[in-house]
């Protein structure tokens, strides 16, 4: 059985196309083979699409972008471009 721990909060989950809650989730899992209970885990992890008991799930996983270190990568700001800034004298060699 799944627990409401394991049902992250980046993950949107929809239930024969329609939006569901975590505690409705937990409720259909109680009736799950081992089986079927991982294949839903491991779709929590990477996302997906799959059909248990009938009712097609459909799991997407928001990425945050991280750094090698392991933290939040800031917004790449966009450069101000004012057209053509060369220097007229200089000479390339």
């Amino acid at each position: 059985m799944l627990s409401k721990q394991s049902i992250r909060s980046n993950v949107n989950i929809t239930l024969n196309e329609e939006t569901t809650t975590k505690d409705n989730i937990i409720e259909l899992s109680k009736n799950w083979s081992e089986r079927e209970e991982l294949l839903f885990r491991k779709l929590l992890k990477q996302g997906g699409k799959t059909k248990i008991d009938g009712n097609v799930f459909s799991i997407i996983v928001e990425e945050k972008s991280i750094n090698s270190r392991g933290n939040l990568d800031a917004p790449i700001k966009p450069m101000d471009h004012t057209g053509d800034d060369v220097d007229p004298n200089y000479i390339r060699k």
